[in-house]
Order: C-alpha cells, then sequence, then structure tokens
C-alpha cells in the first residue's frame, strides 16, 4: 500500500451534505475546546507529543477542525491525503508520535459522535473512520519522506 492507494480511497469518500459540512464548520469551536480538554487530561500526552509541544498539540486541533471543514465542503482527496501526509511528517518531526494520531482521532471521533447530530455524525463519520485506518499507511508514506528530506519527490 503507498500513496497511490491513500488517493484511491480518498477518492471513495462521499461530498457530505452542506447541512453536514455546516453544522461541523458552527460547532468548531466547541469540537475544539472538547478535543484539548479530552487530549490534555490523559496522563501521557506529554510522551505523545512530546516535551514542551502542548502549545503546537492545541494550535494541530485547530488546524485539523478548520481544514476538515473545508474538505467537507468542498472534497478533494487530492489536498485531502497531501495535506495529511504533510502533516505526519511535521508534526512528527517535532517529536509527535505514531501514537499520537491514533489517540487523536479516536478522541476526535468520539467527540463528533457527541457533538455533531445523528445524521451529520453518519456523514462525516467515514472521513474520520478513514483517517484511522490508513495510519500505517500514512506512518510509512511520511516516512519515507523524512528519510529523504532533500528529494525532489
Amino acid at each position: 500500500m503507498d500513496k497511490n492507494h491513500l488517493f484511491e480511497t480518498a477518492s471513495q469518500l462521499k461530498q457530505v451534505s452542506k447541512k453536514a459540512a455546516e453544522e461541523y464548520h458552527q460547532k468548531a469551536e466547541l469540537l475544539i475546546t472538547k478535543m484539548n480538554t479530552l487530549m490534555l487530561d490523559r496522563p501521557d500526552i506529554e510522551s505523545l507529543v512530546g516535551k514542551n509541544n502542548i502549545n503546537m498539540m492545541k494550535d494541530n486541533h485547530a488546524n485539523h477542525v478548520r481544514f476538515i471543514a473545508s474538505i467537507l465542503k468542498n472534497h478533494n482527496p487530492d489536498v485531502l491525503v497531501d495535506t495529511i501526509l504533510w502533516v505526519f511528517r511535521a508534526y512528527r518531526s517535532h517529536e509527535f508520535t505514531t501514537n499520537y494520531w491514533a489517540a487523536q482521532l479516536n478522541t476526535w471521533i468520539e467527540i463528533i459522535k457527541d457533538v455533531l447530530s445523528a445524521e451529520s455524525y453518519t456523514e462525516v463519520y467515514p472521513y474520520y473512520e478513514w483517517m484511522q485506518i490508513n495510519i500505517p499507511i500514512f506512518v510509512m508514506v511520511s516516512d519515507e519522506k523524512l528519510e529523504a528530506p532533500n528529494s525532489l519527490h
């Protein structure tokens, strides 16, 4: 499995309804607040994000919600895959562990189930499931880029 697999599977995600995209966008601050609270309550948070990276983690959560809101409004598989790969490389280079992504996505899923209406959750959840399922591929592909920082590809 490789980057092409990510593009193919991301292309199978369905565009959510305007209503679902708007609800996610309208509840952005609540999503971010709940995420930060739950992640900060974890006793292992520093081992997941690295020393002195709590503010970077909070920034990631805010950026995540803004990015997903834009993807939900205008599904673009290429942007989705390329951005997630960039995020994996960027944050891992700052000591975020691969376990952080699993913990983060599990928490996002809990939060969107709690915060979004059942109808919106049903539409949005496949994006989070796709990200969660593909963590190993994101790690593998981003590892290739981390090992070749001067590569043109």
